[in-house]
């Protein structure tokens, strides 16, 4: 068995004259990657290792994660998942070591939905119902794959743990 997790960039901020790939999170996102991080830690989900876009709010986000979380996590930067599409995120996966058991990505939309939407087959209905209708910033998937190794991966073998989002953890904001 394999764990999945895809967490979206927190929120980012638009400033003028900057390039996509150096955005940096907004306030909003900068509050809410450490309470998603909270909730990792105390739900222990605590991946083995973590693949994290180049750009900049994805590299953010994974610091404010990162530190809410008790142990030092294995990272790596990994370029191909800057505008992937889940075609491509897939390819990554199956390259992922055996001994990665839970293996998490922080990316981008669309290719973070449209990869839960081809992986997932079963789990809570109204988890899944929110997340093919919109996995907004700092959204995390988590993806049990009944597969011993993740070049077994394929489409439509996954069940949805859970589905969490920041207002989630929030209801206030």
């Amino acid at each position: 068995m394999r764990r999945l997790m895809l967490l979206r960039h927190a929120k980012s901020d638009w400033p003028d004259g900057v390039a996509d790939q150096e955005r940096p999170l907004a306030a909003r996102g900068r509050a809410d990657a450490p309470r998603m991080g909270a909730y990792m830690a105390a739900e222990n989900l605590i991946p083995d290792r973590v693949l994290v876009s180049p750009a900049r709010r994805t590299r953010e986000t994974w610091e404010l994660v990162g530190a809410a979380l008790p142990q030092v996590v294995d990272m790596a930067s990994e370029p191909r998942l800057y505008e992937a599409s889940a075609a491509r995120l897939v390819a990554v996966l199956r390259e992922q070591p055996r001994g990665a058991h839970t293996l998490m990505l922080v990316g981008h939309n669309p290719g973070l939905q449209d990869l839960s939407d081809l992986l997932v087959a079963s789990g809570p209905i109204r988890p899944i119902e929110r997340m093919a209708e919109k996995f907004p910033t700092g959204a995390l998937a988590v993806i049990d794959i009944p597969v011993d190794d993740w070049a077994e991966l394929a489409p439509a073998s996954g069940r949805l743990d859970r589905f969490v989002t920041p207002r989630t953890l929030a209801p206030d904001k």
